[in-house]
């Protein structure tokens, strides 16, 4: 059984991801005057319309594209050996150090804690008609499941099949799918949480909605 605890005084130790920044395609590299140091915006707006901080711009063909931060943080380092160089695609031209929100906190914990059911094929899913009502009415995690249920309608190219639940008997803690929504192969669909693990984990889930702190 998984020590959520001590999963969350490792996260506590090293409160961040650091994050590979690379080239989308080959060109040519120009740095913005980002340093090592310097902290970045990620992406923002009502829409999301406003693109994170310039990091650099690559420029293929005559075709010049921006470089932004995808997250915020800090940069860890900046490979400005590779300016005004040619570069391949997939280059790591920095590091940016992701400090978690505790949101982000826990969604590690629960990717840990859960059993996750993911998609078999790249398509539409939803519930049955009945336990798609319970969902609506009182909530997921009112559904308990079993391994064989048939809890799921796959929808691909105007053909609707049954999907069965493979997994350990608990009840449905997250959703990862929303209506009308293509999930990718090996995604997950839901998270359950065996009998034994809910109280420790709303536990831990309380704890760091309350206490998280987030760095800058």
């Amino acid at each position: 059984m998984l020590d959520i605890t001590a999963l969350l005084d490792e996260i506590k130790q090293h409160p961040y991801l650091d994050v590979s920044i690379k080239t989308p395609h080959t060109g040519i590299i120009e740095f913005t005057d980002i340093e090592e140091g310097n902290k970045v915006k990620d992406v923002s707006g009502e829409f999301k319309e406003i693109p994170g901080t310039k990091i650099a711009v690559i420029t293929r063909e005559n075709n010049p594209r921006f470089i932004h931060a995808a997250q915020k943080g800090i940069i860890q380092k900046m490979h400005k050996e590779y300016n005004k160089q040619f570069v391949e695609a997939g280059t790591e031209i920095g590091i940016l150090r992701h400090f978690l929100s505790k949101e982000e906190v826990i969604e590690i914990i629960l990717q840990k804690a859960l059993h996750l059911f993911y998609a078999p094929e790249r398509a539409k899913y939803y519930f049955t008609p009945e336990i798609d009502k319970k969902v609506k009415i009182s909530g997921s995690q009112t559904v308990t499941v079993t391994n064989g249920m048939e809890l799921f309608i796959v929808s691909r190219m105007k053909r609707e099949v049954p999907l069965l639940y493979t997994g350990p008997e608990g009840i449905i803690y997250q959703v990862y799918f929303k209506h009308n929504q293509n999930i990718d192969i090996n995604q997950p669909l839901i998270g359950v949480c065996s009998p034994d693990q809910l109280q420790t984990i709303e536990d831990v889930v309380s704890h760091v909605n309350h206490e998280w702190i987030e760095q800058h």
